[in-house]
């Protein structure tokens, strides 16, 4: 695995960072055998043309833990970001050959909680798929990490991140107001069996598919914030 403190300087001062060989082909195929066997038709299943997706992913498979949650990842997260984190929020993209599904730059604002709660500087909310989604106060998103687990060679051609470096130290962001004079775009390709750790608040996009190449990705979100009474994590995993 490489330098850990490389990718903790990466992580704090550009906001992402690309980690090689976290699994072995076995672990990936394992992964896509249980989602090949899942049930689709809940409410958490979303498929179209463009996407197929899993919200709540690890609560809906969860066979996918043991896997995904091996010694290596546990190994970096330790190492990068100490023993107190645990798991929030995981979602499952699949972005099949020919897809002209694309995401414009936006930064990660929300948070998934289990129940409304007006807790000053909580909000505004929002709800999918019966889930309830509220913007945090800016610490508690400073404080998040992302991981996505790629389950194929990505590439910019098959909608590899574009992320803005820097991005996550200015706050909110509006992507709006980004200035192209100063600021420079980063494609981030990632090779199968690889992770990208992001920060949320790192400014992001993905393009279309030109390539005819699948893109699978297990997102998953991290904290070590308690959440004040009221509130919980909807998705909360201990590691």
């Amino acid at each position: 695995m490489d330098d850990a403190m490389f990718h903790k300087a990466r992580i704090t001062g550009q906001g992402f960072s690309v980690v090689k060989s976290v699994y072995t082909n076995m672990e990936v195929d394992a992964v896509l055998q249980i989602i090949g066997q899942a049930d689709t038709s809940k409410d958490t299943f979303r498929r179209s043309d463009d996407l197929f997706a899993i919200r709540q992913f690890l609560k809906e498979l969860p066979g996918v833990l043991p896997v995904l949650l091996n010694d290596r990842l546990k190994e970096l997260i330790s190492s990068l970001f100490g023993e107190n984190y645990f798991i929030v929020k995981s979602i499952y993209f699949d972005k099949p050959p020919g897809s002209n599904w694309y995401v414009a730059y936006h930064q990660d604002l929300t948070i998934s909680v289990d129940q409304r709660s007006d807790i000053p500087g909580f909000g505004p909310w929002t709800v999918k798929q019966n889930q309830f989604a509220v913007q945090p106060p800016l610490s508690v998103l400073e404080n998040n990490f992302t991981i996505r687990i790629h389950l194929d060679d990505t590439t910019e051609e098959n909608g590899a991140l574009k992320v803005i470096p820097g991005s996550h130290m200015k706050g909110i962001y509006r992507p709006e107001t980004i200035d192209w004079v100063t600021e420079r775009e980063v494609s981030c390709a990632v090779p199968k069996e690889g992770i990208m750790i992001m920060k949320p608040l790192l400014l992001h996009s993905s393009g279309r598919t030109t390539n005819n190449k699948k893109r699978r990705v297990v997102h998953i979100e991290f904290s070590a914030t308690e959440l004040p009474e009221g509130l919980r994590w909807s998705e909360r995993i201990n590691l």
